[in-house]
């Protein structure tokens, strides 16, 4: 797909160091269209934010005022974007493009006209596959992941909500990552946006959700390909992420289970999510220290 029309890319900047120039470096590689890159910034203070937009043409720095969080820096971001523009892309400013990673998002969206959003194939630092495209979690399936993938990794749950048994191809799936999303404006515009009660994490499994309910699909497309150092953004404070992760979790599961005749159910997943995030907790500060106490 070709065009000389700019194409937004959204980026949430929280001190990105390295990273961010790898992100807007490895750009050129991915499409020949223009791109106008926004910077939505939550405070950064390492000074990379302004040196990017020196140092690389259609940058542009939008601060947020504050750390607002993942979902609703993406939102303000995704509002400084032209109003007839068909498509904004969402990215994480650890991800690494793949040649011609965007310009094959673009024509996937072509092929599949009811595509909300459309998401690549993302590899760890590693080379390995990340799990990107998922089912929506059940109280089944998400809840076995949860409560057996911590001990389990390998368990018939987390596999099948992962989709492990699936070789990547293009399909419409439940959700995709949101550390890499081609976004139909007209699809995010008409159900506002990422939900900003979550502060990080889940956004992207609500927005799937939201977008599914609404009509559109959520397609993945492994014949674009990025490499996501997730752990940028995990590894600073790994106890404060993980109790927002399970906080996240419990905003999704009771938003999908109200009513108050379910209000032991909502109480018992509260319960659940608070023993797991105190095991996990306790479980990253043990590797923390003992990884210390190895130097």
């Amino acid at each position: 797909m070709t065009s000389s029309r700019p194409l937004t890319v959204v980026t949430v900047t929280y001190s990105p160091g390295s990273h961010l120039d790898r992100f807007l470096s490895s750009l050129t590689v991915a499409t020949d269209r223009p791109l106008t890159v926004v910077m939505a910034d939550n405070g950064s203070t390492d000074g990379t934010p302004e040196e990017a937009v020196e140092r690389y043409p259609g940058t542009q720095l939008l601060r947020t005022g504050s750390n607002l969080g993942y979902g609703s820096a993406v939102n303000r971001g995704v509002a400084t974007a032209p109003a007839d523009d068909e498509f904004v892309l969402v990215a994480n400013p650890d991800v690494v493009w793949g040649p011609g990673s965007i310009d094959a998002l673009l024509d996937a969206a072509q092929r599949w006209p009811r595509a909300g959003t459309l998401g690549p194939l993302i590899r760890d630092p590693d080379g390995a596959v990340y799990p990107s495209a998922r089912h929506l979690p059940s109280l089944i399936r998400g809840g076995m992941h949860a409560v057996v993938g911590f001990i389990w990794k390998k368990n018939p749950w987390t596999r099948a909500y992962h989709q492990e048994y699936l070789e990547p191809t293009e399909r419409p799936v439940g959700w995709l990552s949101g550390s890499c999303l081609l976004v139909r404006r007209a699809a995010f515009d008409q159900v506002g946006g990422f939900d900003e009660r979550y502060f990080m994490y889940m956004e992207d499994v609500d927005l799937g959700d939201r977008l599914g309910r609404a009509g559109w699909l959520n397609v993945y497309v492994p014949s674009a390909e990025i490499l996501h150092d997730k752990g940028h953004s995990t590894g600073r404070d790994p106890a404060t992420n993980l109790r927002a992760h399970h906080e996240s979790t419990y905003i999704y599961l009771s938003d999908r289970h109200p009513g108050w005749w379910r209000a032991p159910l909502r109480l018992t997943m509260r319960g659940a999510l608070k023993v797991r995030s105190r095991a996990a907790v306790y479980k990253s500060q043990r590797k923390l220290a003992k990884g210390m106490g190895s130097r």
